[in-house]
């Protein structure tokens, strides 16, 4: 997994080297950054399966386009993990940082949160450093895409895995 974390890092490090114009914080408007809302449902995977069989979110990100094909910003929200027959609930508060490459301005992007994740609930831990890969599609108003994420929390086998899909909306800073 660590390799697989920091080749994804590469990987954006480099699609933001070879950008070729910057915007700087204060020229944020309407074109180049904007709010994402929307909603993730997911299967948890791993160790976690067994406790828990369906999770459904809400993702919240703010977003500013440092390019025309790169975008950074903060994302978090919430998922609600349901237990399986009497097992309880618990729920994950993510709190990251989001990046994003785009290669046109409408069509497939890949991109990535990375962060601290505070579990909520009955389980063994209160929470640990998230990723969250995702590739999908995008167009002016919508994201819609597929992510892998993981938890790693301090006991390695109540690590959280989830494989889902997830579509937000964005809302446009005026």
């Amino acid at each position: 997994m660590k390799k697989l974390v920091l080749s994804f890092a590469l990987m954006m490090a480099v699609f933001a080297t070879y950008a070729q114009a910057t915007r700087e914080i204060e020229d944020i408007n309407e074109d180049n950054s904007w709010l994402k809302l929307g909603l993730n449902m997911g299967v948890p995977v791993g160790d976690i399966g067994d406790f828990s069989s369906f999770a459904l979110g809400l993702d919240v990100a703010a977003q500013f386009m440092r390019t025309d094909n790169f975008g950074l910003g903060v994302a978090s929200g919430y998922t609600n993990y349901f237990g399986k027959e009497n097992l309880p609930d618990f729920g994950a508060i993510p709190l990251g940082l989001m990046l994003r490459y785009y290669p046109e301005p409408s069509g497939f992007f890949v991109g990535t949160d990375v962060g601290y994740t505070f579990l909520t609930g009955d389980i063994a831990s209160d929470g640990g450093f998230y990723i969250r890969p995702q590739l999908g599609y995008h167009n002016y108003d919508w994201n819609i895409f597929a992510f892998y994420n993981q938890v790693f929390t301090s006991e390695p086998w109540a690590d959280i895995q989830a494989i889902g899909v997830a579509a937000t909306y964005n809302i446009r800073f005026k």
